[in-house]
C-alpha cells in the first residue's frame, strides 16, 4: 500500500457525518467532557483521558466505575500516570522511560486526523506479562497509523497483583461472587468509553479493532472470549500472543493452583491478615514485592468474565465471530531465554528427555527440534508451543466460524539484531507497525535509517490499516494476503512481505496433540512445560492425536 492508498481510505472516511467538534480543532466536546489536545506531526492528539473512576481505597480490587461527565475543557496535553509496576531488575532491551505511576492510571490516549469523521477505529492494548508497560510508551505512538486514515487509541489498565489479584474475601464482597480479573474489566470499559465517546473524535464506533501484543495479545482472546466486550469491537489483531492455561477462581483445573489461593497466599507474604489491610498496604509497595513472592498476575475461570479456559471457548465456536489477524515471530524466545530450562549435558541426555516426556509423540518431536542443534531446537520448540501454536490455532478457530483469517511470520533481522543474536526478537515488529523505528526504547537494536527498514515498515503500517478500515489486508505494490482458509496461506515478513501457504507443515498439529492430551487429562497445564522439562506424555483421549 503506497501512502496514495493511504489516502484513499481516509478519503473514505471523511464521508462519514460530522462529529461534535468545537471551533477549535484541538478542543473535542465528547459526551464524556470536553478535551483540549495538541497537534503533532499533522495529527490531533489527546492524551491521559481518564475513562473510569480511580480504583483506589475501598474501590481497589474492585470493577471499574464510570465517570460521571467533566465541566469545562479538561487539559488532554500530556500522558496519564502509567499503573503501578516493579521498576526492571537490570538492563532490559524493552526498559524505557516510563511516567510516575499511580493507582490514578485508568486513562486513553486518542491520535486522530484533522477533519476525520467516521474514521475506522484502531484500540491498542499494550503488552508486559500483565505486570509493566504503560500506553504512553513511545515505540506506540499512533501518528503512522493515524495518518493512515485511523482513529488510534491506545490505553492503561491495572496490572500485576492490582490487576488480577482473586481473594475469597473479596469474592465474598462481590455481587457475582467472583475476584480477580480487573485488568481485564479495565480493558471493557475501556471499549465501552469508545463506544460511547470516539465518534467526537472523528472515529465510528461500529467499526473498531482491538489489537495486542504479547500480554496485550493475550489480553485481545480474552476480550474475544469475555460475554461482556461482545459487540464492542468488530476485528482483532493478536501479536505473539500465547494461548496458555489459566487457574480457576476456586477449583484447582489442568493442574494449577485455584486463583483464590494464589491470593490468600500472597496476602500471607504481604503481611496482610484480611481484606482491610490489603487495601491499606501501599500501591507501590504491593506492585514491587508480588512478584519477589513467587506471584504472577494471569486471568481466572470465574464462570463470569472469563467463562471457561480459552482453548475450550474457541473449540466451542463461542468466540467472538469477528475477523483476525494473528501471527508470531521466528525469534521470540532469543530475547526471552528466562522462559528455556537448562539445557540438557549433550545430546544424548537431550533426546532421553524428549522420549521420556512425549512417548510416542517423540520421534515426531525429534525430527523438528533435533538433538544436534540443542539451543536452536530448545529455542524453537518453546517458541512453536507457545507462541505459533496460538497464532495458528486462532485464525484456524476464526476460519472455522467463517470469519477472514490472517497468519503471519515476522522473520526479519538486521545488523544489530544479527550482532546480539536476536533476529525477529519477541516485539522486534512493533516498530515497524506503529512507524516507530526512531522511537524505541534505549537498549533496543537501533533499526538502521535505510531505504530497505522505511519500505517495510510502510508495508506493514498500510497491512495492519487496511486490515483494521475493511477487514482485509492490502498494501499497493506488495501481495495480497491470502486468507488462511486458503490453503493456509499466510505472509512472511523477512526483507519484503511475501505471500505462502502452509507455514512450518506438522508443527501446529503436534503441539495441539500434547495440549489435548493434557488437556484430557485434566491435571497438567500446557505451554509453560515443553520439550526437556515436560511430564509424561498422557494416553491418549478421545479426539487426540
Amino acid at each position: 500500500m503506497t501512502r496514495g492508498w493511504g489516502n484513499w481510505l481516509f478519503a473514505i472516511a471523511l464521508l462519514a457525518p460530522t462529529p461534535v467538534v468545537a471551533a477549535d480543532d484541538a478542543v473535542v466536546a465528547a459526551p464524556a467532557g470536553s478535551v483540549q489536545g495538541s497537534e503533532e506531526r499533522g495529527i490531533r492528539v489527546f492524551k491521559g483521558i481518564p475513562y473510569a473512576a480511580p480504583p483506589v481505597g475501598e474501590r481497589r480490587w474492585r470493577p471499574p466505575v464510570s465517570l460521571a461527565a467533566w465541566e469545562g475543557v479538561r487539559d488532554a496535553t500530556k500522558f496519564g500516570a502509567a499503573c503501578p509496576q516493579p521498576k526492571p531488575r537490570g538492563p532490559s532491551i524493552y526498559a524505557g522511560d516510563l511516567p510516575a505511576t499511580s493507582e490514578d492510571c485508568l486513562s486513553l490516549n486518542i491520535w486522530t486526523p484533522k477533519n476525520a469523521r467516521g474514521a475506522p477505529v484502531f484500540v491498542w492494548i499494550h503488552g508486559g506479562a500483565l505486570t509493566s508497560g504503560a500506553s504512553s510508551e513511545a515505540i506506540y505512538d499512533g501518528s503512522a497509523l493515524a495518518k493512515r486514515g485511523l482513529v488510534v487509541v491506545s490505553i492503561n489498565y491495572r496490572l500485576g497483583a492490582l490487576g488480577y489479584l482473586a481473594h475469597p474475601e473479596l469474592s465474598a464482597e462481590s455481587p457475582d461472587h467472583v475476584s480477580g480479573n480487573y485488568g481485564l474489566l479495565d480493558q471493557i470499559a475501556a471499549l465501552e468509553w469508545v463506544k460511547r465517546n470516539i465518534d467526537a473524535f472523528g472515529g465510528d464506533g461500529g467499526n473498531v479493532t482491538i489489537a495486542g501484543e504479547s500480554a496485550g495479545g493475550l489480553s485481545v482472546m480474552y476480550l474475544m472470549a469475555a460475554p461482556a466486550a461482545r459487540g464492542l469491537f468488530h476485528k482483532a489483531v493478536a501479536q505473539s500472543a500465547y494461548m496458555v492455561s489459566a487457574p480457576g477462581l476456586k477449583a484447582a483445573i489442568n493442574g494449577m493452583v485455584p486463583a483464590e489461593e494464589q491470593g490468600r497466599d500472597l496476602a500471607a507474604k504481604l503481611g496482610a491478615a484480611d481484606l482491610a489491610a490489603l487495601r491499606a498496604l501501599p500501591a507501590e509497595e504491593i506492585a514491587s514485592k508480588a512478584p519477589t513472592t513467587g506471584y504472577f498476575p494471569f486471568p481466572n475461570v470465574d464462570g463470569k468474565v472469563v467463562p471457561r479456559q480459552l482453548v475450550e471457548t474457541f473449540d466451542r465456536g463461542e468466540q467472538a465471530p469477528v475477523p483476525i489477524l494473528a501471527g508470531f515471530n521466528s525469534g521470540e524466545i532469543r530475547s526471552l531465554r528466562v522462559l528455556l530450562p537448562k539445557a540438557p549435558a549433550d545430546a544424548a541426555a537431550y533426546e532421553a528427555a524428549v522420549r521420556a516426556g512425549y512417548g510416542e509423540l517423540a520421534p515426531l518431536f525429534l525430527a523438528r527440534y533435533p538433538a544436534k542443534t540443542i539451543d536452536e531446537s530448545m529455542l524453537a520448540a518453546t517458541r512453536d508451543a507457545m507462541y505459533g501454536w496460538t497464532s495458528e490455532r486462532l485464525v484456524s478457530n476464526q476460519s472455522a466460524i467463517g470469519q477472514r483469517s490472517y497468519y503471519y511470520l515476522f522473520d526479519h533481522g538486521y545488523p544489530a539484531t544479527q550482532e546480539w543474536n536476536l533476529h525477529a526478537f519477541h516485539a522486534a515488529e512493533l516498530p515497524y507497525v506503529f512507524g516507530t523505528a526512531t522511537r524505541t526504547p534505549p537498549l533496543w537494536p537501533k533499526i538502521p535509517d535505510t531505504l530497505a527498514e522505511r519500505k517495510l515498515s510502510d508495508a506493514m503500517t498500510d497491512y495492519w490499516a487496511s486490515f483494521a478500515a475493511t477487514g482485509a489486508p492490502r498494501a499497493r505494490g506488495y501481495p495480497d494476503w491470502p486468507d488462511y482458509g486458503d490453503k493456509r496461506g499466510f505472509m512472511h515478513f523477512a526483507d519484503v512481505p511475501k505471500a505462502g501457504h502452509n507455514l512450518f507443515p506438522g508443527v501446529a498439529a503436534l503441539h495441539e496433540a500434547v495440549v489435548c492430551r493434557r488437556r484430557a487429562a485434566g491435571d497438567i497445564p500446557w505451554n509453560w512445560n515443553v520439550g526437556v522439562i515436560a511430564p509424561p506424555l498422557p494416553p491418549k483421549a478421545a479426539g487426540c492425536q
